[in-house]
C-alpha cells in the first residue's frame, strides 16, 4: 500500500456497512502508523481490480508472544466482494507472516448477525473459532476468535 491508495482503502472502510465510525477512525489510524511509520508494525496489502482499488489487509505479529500474527482489518469494497479477493488477500498475508516464522494467525471479530458473511469467510480460510467472549463490544455483541496455525 502506498500513501496515494489511502483515499480508496477510506472510501472501502467507510462504505462497508458492518464498519461503525469509531472504527473507522481507527482503522484510519493504523493505516497512517504504517504510512508515516514502517517500523512500527503494522504491514499492510491493497488488492487491485479494473485498475482500482478493490480491497485491503493489514496485520501485525502480536506484541508479547512468540510468532503469533494479528489481522487487523480486512476488507474488500461492496462492489467487488465474492470474487475471491479476500481469500488473496489473507493468503499473500499468510505468506509473509509465515516468511516471517509466524506460527499462528488470529482474527477477532464480532458476532452480530451482520458479520456472518466474516465468520463464513474464516472458517472457508482454514480458520477455527477457538474462543468468544459475551458481551465484548456490546451487551449481545461478542468477541469471535478466529485461529489458524501456519506451522
Amino acid at each position: 500500500m502506498t500513501r496515494a491508495d489511502k483515499p480508496a482503502v477510506m472510501d472501502i472502510l467507510q462504505t462497508t456497512p458492518q464498519f461503525l465510525p469509531a472504527e473507522v477512525v481507527v482503522a484510519e489510524e493504523v493505516l497512517d502508523c504504517y504510512l508515516d511509520d514502517p517500523s512500527a508494525g503494522y504491514f499492510t496489502l491493497v488488492a487491485e481490480s479494473d485498475h482500482a482499488i478493490a480491497g485491503y489487509v493489514c496485520y501485525g505479529e502480536t506484541p508479547l508472544t512468540e510468532c503469533t500474527w494479528d489481522i487487523y482489518w480486512i476488507a474488500v469494497s461492496p462492489h467487488h466482494q465474492k470474487r475471491g479477493i479476500g481469500g488473496a488477500l489473507i493468503a499473500d498475508a499468510e505468506k509473509e507472516i509465515a516468511r516471517k516464522n509466524g506460527r499462528m494467525v488470529m482474527a477477532e471479530t464480532s458476532s452480530k448477525p451482520d458479520y456472518d458473511n466474516t465468520h463464513r469467510f474464516y472458517l472457508s480460510q482454514g480458520y477455527r473459532l477457538v474462543a468468544q467472549i459475551s458481551d465484548y463490544y456490546a451487551p449481545g455483541d461478542n468477541i469471535m476468535f478466529f485461529q489458524k496455525l501456519l506451522k
